[in-house]
């Protein structure tokens, strides 16, 4: 039997009997077996995590692999994320598996089997929230996780690396305001994300210190890509009334804020200030390099993945880290236009 079990409180015998089940089925639990029911699987993990029962979390894998969960892998932070994982796993002797599964906000359920199945040191997920039953199954079979969080606020039993969205939100609305600029417009990311809300609360608290009013017509929500920067700038920068500056909170959405703005004969930055979110590669590269708040993905990635580790080996860890973000000023910001 593939239990590779410690000595417990209890035996497999004892949950067995509780649950009403076989030890044979409390072993396919065990093991992420597909083979039993869901609802006896719920019951099954309940009795487990009740009882403080684990795998023998000493019994390494042969080929020790630290995976990687995102829901889009065509995302282009995604790369740096992976580099500070890599970074950390190569130098533990461990390799990566990538994963793609799931919305936004938590991975689906096919992957929690793939995942019992590969019995991983730990899993890195770059979601806001991981599903109750999820990780009760991850803390019953000694599989640590820590989630990578530019998305939300996860819950205080989920160990977690974040940034200090607000304080990245603050900074680059203050710049804009330096600058001279009082129409100031922001395309945030989707209104159900954490961090969406954080850069905008930042670019409220900026605006509201400096006595200027916000225009609603001047905050939208885009979806951090560049279509919807591009969009969303369509229609704010097609009004009379339109902003001289647009914070945009990811750099792909500031993209297509550049890309709206010359289709509509506007220049940046004499006619149109620009300012993203993220700092990432393609950012210093756009015409004119744009101005943007670095956000410290590959470094995010890398503590994520020391926590991982230090769990995996029973060391006490703190359960959440957010590091500091930094304004990075280039060429896409400069005065307003002469009125």
């Amino acid at each position: 039997m593939d239990d590779e079990q410690r000595p417990a409180k209890v035996t497999l015998a004892q949950i067995a009997e509780t649950a009403g089940v076989s030890v044979p089925t409390v072993s396919k639990v065990l093991n992420g077996r597909q083979d039993v029911s869901p609802p006896t699987r719920r019951k099954v993990e309940r009795l487990l995590e009740a009882h403080g029962y684990r795998r023998n979390a000493r019994a390494a894998p042969e080929a020790p692999l630290i995976e990687i969960v995102f829901h889009e892998l065509d995302a282009i932070w995604a790369m740096e994320l992976i580099l500070g994982v890599e970074k950390v796993a190569r130098d533990s002797g461990a390799s990566v598996v990538l994963t793609e599964s799931g919305t936004r906000h938590a991975p689906g359920p096919e992957w929690i089997e793939g995942v019992l199945r590969r019995r991983p040191l730990g899993v890195i997920l770059m979601f806001s929230a991981l599903p109750q039953e999820y990780k009760q199954q991850l803390r019953s079979r000694s599989i640590p996780f820590v989630i990578i969080d530019p998305a939300g606020d996860p819950e205080p039993d989920v160990p977690s690396v974040g940034s200090a969205n607000w304080s990245g939100g603050l900074a680059a609305t203050r710049h804009l305001i330096e600058r001279g600029h009082r129409r100031i417009g922001i395309i945030t990311g989707p209104e159900d994300m954490m961090c969406s809300l954080a850069r905008l609360d930042g670019f409220r608290s900026a605006m509201a210190t400096a006595g200027l009013e916000v225009d609603p017509a001047h905050i939208a929500y885009g979806d951090f890509h560049v279509e919807g920067g591009f969009e969303q700038a369509l229609a704010m920068l097609r009004r009379t009334d339109r902003p001289t500056a647009v914070f945009a909170g990811s750099d792909l959405q500031a993209i297509g804020v550049l890309e709206a703005a010359s289709s509509l004969g506007l220049r940046t930055p004499e006619d149109l200030s620009v300012v993203g979110y993220d700092d990432v590669a393609v950012a210093k590269w756009s015409r004119p390099a744009l101005t943007t708040v670095h956000q410290p993905l590959r470094k995010m990635a890398e503590a994520a993945s020391e926590m991982l580790l230090r769990l995996q080996a029973g060391v006490s860890t703190t359960t959440r880290m957010e590091l500091a973000t930094s304004l990075v000023v280039r060429k896409s910001t400069a005065p307003p236009p002469a009125a």
